[in-house]
């Protein structure tokens, strides 16, 4: 496989991501299907009419069980929430056809990881960790990858043959997302920090205080873009990131030591979750140009309670 390229790949999840990596396969004629989990459990859903429309824009087929969508198949691309990394490895092992790679790029911890790659290897697949260092939507199919496993490095080239921006991390399960998790805790738990205190400052009214005194502190970053940035991703994303942040505290724990800030972002972004969708805030911002009008929202609906 390492002097050859993959022609038929399977996108296990097909949200944000699955849909970004499935539209960067096929403009290179790679045949792509699809399944994802909502096709079963809300047919009718808004989110699957969404999936129904983008698979006949890019031209994938969207299946509706996994079997169909991993028939023949040389890679499947495991994309789905953290929670449901270990459900989907089980689900899907059996189904892949022998030999075939799977690439799980999950945000789960190197427990759920190696747990993973024991249910497709028993199954006679190839299991490849795989771990997303940056948000995928600005680089799309070249994010920057880690991958581990004793796969890893007869996937590089293929994967890089189409795009991919992969690295071998390690030949152990657990190396890549490890790397990945533990830059989670700074990340997310910096998302889940400027909210809660850009938000209380905006309360105090000295919000622009607080953002200058950063910028003196921090003069590398615009934290007035970044904060705005933040908002956004966890207003839209963050029961998914909620649920991310639990695999990195499950990380935490793996090697003795309480996850406090790890939960805590957990519960922030969670919140953040709740306060979207109670308030209509996810329809409203379908972007943030300015993270006050969000914080004068969030302030605005804790008043009513």
């Amino acid at each position: 496989m390492s002097n050859a390229t993959f022609r038929k790949v399977a996108l296990v999840g097909f949200g944000e991501v699955g849909t970004i990596l499935a539209e960067d396969l096929a403009a290179q004629g790679v045949t792509v299907s699809a399944w994802d989990l909502k096709l079963r459990v809300d047919p009718q859903g808004a989110a699957v009419q969404r999936m129904v429309a983008d698979a006949r824009r890019l031209g994938v087929t969207l299946c509706d069980d996994p079997a169909a969508a991993l028939a023949g198949v040389d890679l499947a691309i495991c994309v789905v929430t953290a929670s449901q990394t270990e459900a989907a490895a089980q689900e899907c092992a059996p189904l892949l056809p022998q030999g075939a790679f799977y690439m799980d790029c999950n945000s789960a911890s190197p427990g759920a990881k190696t747990a993973c790659a024991g249910m497709v290897h028993a199954a006679h697949g190839r299991y490849v960790e795989s771990a997303v260092m940056t948000s995928v939507p600005p680089y799309r199919i070249k994010t920057p990858m880690l991958l581990g496993g004793p796969w890893a490095a007869e996937i590089l080239l293929p994967l890089s043959a189409l795009g991919f921006d992969v690295k071998v991390a390690s030949e152990d399960f657990g190396v890549a997302s490890a790397t990945k998790m533990c830059r989670s805790i700074m990340i997310k738990g910096l998302e889940a920090m400027v909210i809660e205190s850009f938000t209380a400052a905006r309360a105090y009214g000295v919000e622009d205080a607080v953002v200058q005194s950063l910028i003196h502190t921090f003069p590398g970053i615009d934290w007035e873009k970044q904060g705005s940035y933040f908002f956004h991703r966890v207003l839209l994303h963050g029961r998914r990131r909620a649920e991310e942040m639990r695999e990195v505290a499950r990380t935490v724990r793996e090697v003795g030591l309480d996850p406090f800030s790890a939960q805590a972002s957990a519960d922030r972004d969670d919140w953040m979750a709740d306060m979207a969708h109670e308030h209509g805030l996810h329809v409203k911002y379908k972007d943030v140009s300015d993270w006050r009008a969000v914080s004068d929202d969030l302030l605005a609906a804790l008043t009513k309670k």
